[in-house]
């Protein structure tokens, strides 16, 4: 499979000297890429594929260390891993960041280690909800925020894959849903209160849909979708809400991530990289 990522700009550019933009394979490549998936699937899930492969290409080196995110954007990232190591014969070891990631990692035949053995990581992979100019994230739609930001907080370079729709100038532009936040069960109403009193909004515990009750972490813990009803300064949000008792992580991703890329409508793939500050 030959994607986005392995020809021209991206592997004969240097990352840090290339200004943010779009990266294509081709017109001819692109629109066949993007031809096959919008047959074989969504237009979305196309979008997703293509900037996997493209940060797995660029980022991902023989003896390296990676910590593997989770969602649905992720899957493309470690079958396009699993691609290059049997390709191209790479030794490399995985870092999970949930059960879903563990088994991907399992299923597809990589290393599987943690973070006991491999303390700090060359690059972690991981998707988002939604992007904002500054590159601050939320994530934690699927539940496993608290363990992502572990993985991506131990990693030398943090990569971020995403489709269209979740590119946005400013949090909250596109995702509708709230900041995840994981708290202990026992500490939940009184976080909710918190949160509330503190910042506006209204949060609501995460009920789970094919069992009774709420959704439990990984960690076995509960989360709040914190529906937050105007901008913040988010750094100062994000260490406020830390601190209060009973919070275990937010799904704000502050000043983590180096380079994001977006699986575009078109077929392209379009980056945005952390600006010098």
């Amino acid at each position: 499979m030959r994607l986005l990522g392995r020809p021209g700009p991206l592997r004969s550019t240097p990352l840090a000297a290339r200004p943010p933009g779009r990266v294509r394979a081709g017109p001819a490549a692109g629109r066949r890429a993007f031809a096959r998936g919008r047959l074989g699937g969504t237009m979305a899930e196309e979008a997703k594929r293509l900037a996997a492969c493209a940060a797995v290409d660029k980022h991902v080196q023989n003896n390296q260390v990676l910590g593997i995110g989770s969602g649905s954007t992720i899957v493309h990232a470690v079958h396009r891993l699993a691609e290059r190591v049997k390709e191209e014969n790479l030794t490399i070891v995985c870092i999970p960041t949930s059960f879903q990631a563990r088994q991907l990692i399992l299923q597809n035949g990589l290393t599987l280690s943690d973070l006991d053995r491999h303390p700090e990581l060359d690059v972690a992979i991981d998707g988002a909800d939604e992007v904002d100019s500054n590159l601050n994230l939320i994530k934690g739609g699927g539940g496993c925020l608290t363990q992502e930001k572990i993985v991506a907080g131990y990693a030398k370079c943090f990569i971020v894959i995403a489709d269209y729709r979740k590119k946005s100038e400013s949090l909250g532009e596109q995702w509708k849903k709230g900041i995840p936040i994981e708290v202990i069960p026992m500490a939940y109403v009184p976080v909710t209160r918190a949160l509330t009193k503190n910042f506006g909004g209204a949060a609501e515990l995460r009920m789970a849909v094919s069992k009774a009750g709420p959704v439990v972490t990984d960690n076995g813990n509960f989360i709040l979708d914190w529906k937050f009803d105007k901008v913040h300064e988010w750094s100062e949000v994000n260490t406020a809400i830390k601190m209060i008792p009973g919070v275990v992580e937010t799904g704000l991703f502050i000043n983590m991530a180096e380079v994001v890329y977006f699986g575009m409508e078109d077929g392209s793939v379009s980056v945005r990289e952390k600006q010098p500050r």
